[in-house]
């Protein structure tokens, strides 16, 4: 589930930043879908990492720390620099930028879910 909710939030966010950035259409119109393949990927690699080592990660941040793993690593090894902006300043490289920030912000998002329900299970814990 987890991987599914990060998947879905990286598409939509990289879907909010070319329209922020007006990227043209007929190059940068897919690239949410391609986003959301990507992701996928992402989502089947760390699916047979969380099966092979179930003892590993059993809760929340962790499975959220190894999809953020893969995912950027998966960006290194395709060649995307998100400091390539500082050498070119265009808005498709400010784009890498904000797909890398973009993760950040969804991986701490899911820290705080993983705060609110470490709450939740301690306090019905205690009653």
């Amino acid at each position: 589930m987890i991987f599914v909710v990060m998947s879905l939030l990286n598409t939509q966010c990289t879907d909010w930043s070319v329209k922020f950035l007006n990227l043209p259409g007929g190059d940068f119109g897919m690239f949410s879908l391609f986003i959301l393949i990507f992701c996928s990927v992402i989502t089947g690699i760390g699916l047979v990492t969380v099966i092979i080592f179930r003892k590993s990660y059993h809760s929340i941040l962790r499975i959220a720390i190894l999809y953020e793993a893969i995912y950027l690593c998966m960006f290194i090894i395709s060649g995307k620099n998100p400091f390539s902006y500082f050498s070119n300043p265009t808005n498709e490289n400010i784009l890498w930028i904000l797909m890398y920030g973009n993760s950040l912000v969804i991986l701490l998002l899911m820290f705080l879910i993983h705060l609110l329900y470490s709450k939740i299970v301690s306090s019905k814990i205690k009653n």
